[in-house]
């Protein structure tokens, strides 16, 4: 039998969630997407698949998953439509678009980009609180800066792996990563001024960019050296890093495919 398969990128505010991946009792991004699915195919068989997972309170502006159709969609637009209508209000559809027997949306996820939304010195509107995270210190932003830059290029980022194993691949690239202050959403409420970490990869371990991005902070609030990131990122070398950023901070920026 024909299957047909679809991607449809998608964004959502992940402030009441458990993440992408579906768990027993709890409420995760995946159960909302497969129930409204579900709901406007009228039950026909279906299955989705994403690009990657994303932990609890994690947001994204552009996620995709790939959706796989025994029976095809006879017009996509009226598609998108009706999925958007009936998903929660903090989830929306963008796009869809059919591709072939061949795509993999796990193997074919070219870059992914991250930002992590931050601020510091006072304390914030509360609903600031789902997408930027408040660190009430003083911190250093241009030794920050430098220690951005640190991470990267190619290193050895066990150190940066929540709960690594010894037989991990943890020599890995990173395209881009970069501490600038936040010109990309604004509200009347934000904060005279906050900043962000850019982060641009192939793929990221579990909790990676949360531990670096706490380590910057670490870093600002004169905890740690930037010859402390220095050795932390040189080869076979472990260091347990002490403070992993709070989840809602982070938003998954886009997924580029090749």
């Amino acid at each position: 039998m024909k299957k047909y398969f679809y991607v449809i990128t998608i964004q959502y505010l992940g402030y009441r969630f458990h993440g992408w991946q579906k768990q027993p009792d709890v409420k995760t991004l995946h159960l909302m997407v497969d129930r409204t699915l579900n709901f406007i195919l009228d039950g026909k068989p279906f299955k989705s698949l994403s690009s990657g997972r994303t932990d609890a309170m994690v947001s994204a502006e552009c996620a995709a998953f790939e959706l796989f159709l025994k029976e095809p969609l006879d017009d996509l637009k009226t598609f998108l439509e009706l999925f958007n209508y009936n998903l929660p209000q903090d989830i929306r559809a963008l796009t869809i678009k059919e591709v072939d027997s061949k795509f993999n949306i796990i193997n074919h996820s070219k870059t992914k980009e991250y930002i992590y939304l931050f601020t510091y010195g006072e304390k914030c509107h509360p609903f600031c609180a789902p997408i930027m995270t408040t660190i009430l210190d003083h911190l250093n932003i241009d030794v920050m800066k430098q220690g951005a830059k640190l991470f990267q290029g190619r290193h050895y980022f066990k150190s940066y792996c929540f709960k690594p194993t010894d037989n991990g691949v943890y020599d890995r690239e990173i395209e881009l990563c970069e501490l600038v202050e936040n010109n990309l959403y604004s509200a009347n409420y934000f904060p005279e001024k906050s900043y962000l970490l850019r982060v641009r990869g192939k793929g990221f371990m579990r909790n990676q960019i949360r531990l670096m991005m706490g380590t910057l902070i670490d870093l600002g609030k004169g905890k740690l050296s930037l010859e402390d990131i220095k050795h932390s990122l040189r080869s076979n070398v472990f260091v347990k890093m002490e403070y992993i950023a709070p989840a809602s901070g982070l938003i998954l920026k886009g997924v580029e495919f090749e």
